[in-house]
């Protein structure tokens, strides 16, 4: 079985999107493709990007940065879980991403947005630009929730409809798939 990191990109207080995520969590355990590690950003709480050398040389200095780079590098696979900030992806999360640069490439990427009408599309759409920086795979499968707060039930428990398991289900089946393929072109360089 290969290693999923799903990671949450929300950090703000009072964010919903950590449900969202820990729905995506659960998912990827029902299908038993992967082992999974959950990663929120919020608890991870990387500092502005504050590392002397380039990501590529992997010369770090912080204990964050090391500990940050064994999670991605030990990972084969990642599903990013991301909200819509002025048509984009939050911040943090771009500041995750150019702390490392050779952990993440020849991986494959999920992708599980949520917002208002448009669903997140936007800010997927910029991280799938910046994902093949890194050498990453943008899994054209993936799940978007529009009107994302209305799918949560009067206790506040997040509840999407079967529709959206059955997308996960197919993401998660193409990742699979494609980390398969990516540990051969990995192997060779």
């Amino acid at each position: 079985m290969y290693n999923l990191t799903i990671i949450n990109s929300t950090v703000r207080p009072g964010r919903k999107g950590i449900d969202v995520a820990k729905w995506v969590l659960k998912e990827a355990e029902k299908c038993r493709l992967f082992n999974c590690t959950f990663a929120d950003l919020a608890d991870i709480n990387l500092p502005l990007m504050d590392e002397r050398f380039h990501p590529r040389l992997q010369k770090y200095e912080h204990e964050h940065t090391k500990q940050w780079s064994e999670l991605i590098k030990n990972s084969d696979a990642f599903v990013f879980v991301t909200a819509e900030y002025d048509y984009n992806y939050p911040a943090p999360l771009r500041n995750a991403l150019e702390y490392l640069f050779n952990e993440w490439s020849y991986k494959a990427a999920g992708l599980v947005s949520y917002g208002g009408i448009s669903a997140g599309t936007r800010a997927v759409n910029a991280l799938k630009a910046d994902l093949s920086t890194f050498k990453m795979v943008p899994i054209m499968d993936m799940v978007n929730f529009p009107f994302f707060e209305k799918l949560f039930d009067s206790d506040g428990n997040f509840k999407p409809e079967e529709i959206s398991a059955k997308a996960a289900a197919k993401m998660f089946s193409e990742i699979n798939r494609w980390t398969k393929g990516l540990k051969i072109i990995m192997e060779d360089r």
